[in-house]
């Protein structure tokens, strides 16, 4: 058993980046489950990420994700009048099943951990 690079936080850790000349970035840790969703949702359509046409989604600590959050995500993403231009970066295999079965695959460019 490999040791991880980062502890997992017991909560769900949703923080919003918006760095100069780089994409918006959205931090996601924990377990993203039904309970985390209106949070979730409040984050996604905060100025930061609305506005922001280029989205960085680190999910290298994300233990869970529920798939209406993943539904969430891609609705943000794409239900604008100009999509964002979405990267999801870490994604663990059983997140990135979720994301998949979410079709955020077909929007979004996976980079692997």
């Amino acid at each position: 058993m490999s040791a991880e690079p980062f502890s997992t936080p017991p909560g769900p850790v949703m923080e919003v980046s918006v760095p100069v000349g780089r994409p918006a970035e959205l931090l996601l840790a924990g377990e993203i489950g039904a309970e985390a969703l209106r949070e979730l949702e409040e984050r996604l359509s905060a100025p930061p990420l609305r506005e922001a046409q280029e989205w960085l989604v680190d999910m290298s600590r994300v233990t869970r994700i529920d798939l209406a959050c993943a539904y969430a995500l891609l609705r943000a993403a794409t239900l604008r009048p100009v999509p964002a231009t979405l990267t999801i970066r870490g994604a663990r295999r059983a997140v990135q099943r979720t994301l998949h079965h979410a079709g955020l695959d077909t929007v979004a460019v996976t980079e692997e951990r």
